[in-house]
């Protein structure tokens, strides 16, 4: 009987560090998705507050550019377009499908921004326009505030899906349904054109 208890409490040892293990992996797997999701909250509060900025830049623009109806009309719809998109993400920032929406969303609004600059860079007194220029620098500002968002928002992704590939965390990860992270990219036309520098 005593020959028994040796092996049982060696046993019984070794299934308590497994299980501390397991339980371990599995909230560090809860913490980092948890940090992927806090991340993209930054991101929607700037993405909120961009999308908050367009009225009142496209009706600070109505008055002046009279014959740019369909620039204004693409901005709005694209706006739209993007807020849909974000709700979407927000209500899962860890889907696939929606982070893809997202970004091609804010690409087309993106897009459609720059054609209301070239607009506006073609107009000398809109471009003077304190109220226009004072908005075009807080739409700036907030589209730099998105791009870092969503870099920190693209690190965490990459920690998270790292840490629940790696072996042996991948176990637990695969048996409780810990799926991938997408990243967030968006895509502009601009982004991907050559750039002519002469000289």
């Amino acid at each position: 009987m005593s020959e028994l208890i040796l092996p049982l409490c060696v046993v019984g040892a070794a299934l308590l560090v497994i299980a501390f293990w397991a339980v371990s992996v599995y909230n560090g797997l809860v913490a980092s998705r948890n940090r992927v999701k806090n991340a993209f909250s930054q991101i929607d509060v700037q993405l909120q507050r961009r999308h908050d900025l367009i009225p009142n830049l496209v009706e600070t623009a109505k008055g002046f550019l009279k014959h740019e109806r369909e620039t204004l009309q693409a901005v709005t719809e694209a706006r739209e377009a993007a807020r849909a998109a974000a709700n979407a993400a927000a209500a899962d920032p860890t889907a696939a499908g929606a982070m893809a929406k997202l970004g091609a969303a804010e690409g087309l609004l993106g897009s459609a921004l720059a054609g209301l600059r070239v607009v506006v860079e073609a107009y000398p007194n809109l471009k003077s326009d304190a109220h226009m220029a004072s908005l075009m620098e807080e739409l700036s500002s907030t589209e730099n505030k998105i791009a870092f968002a969503r870099q920190a928002y693209n690190d965490s992704v990459m920690s998270y899906n790292t840490a629940r590939e790696t072996f042996p965390a991948a176990l637990i990860a695969g048996a409780f349904g810990f799926s991938p992270c997408p990243q967030l990219e968006i895509e502009t036309p601009e982004a991907r054109r050559n750039v002519k520098v002469s000289f």
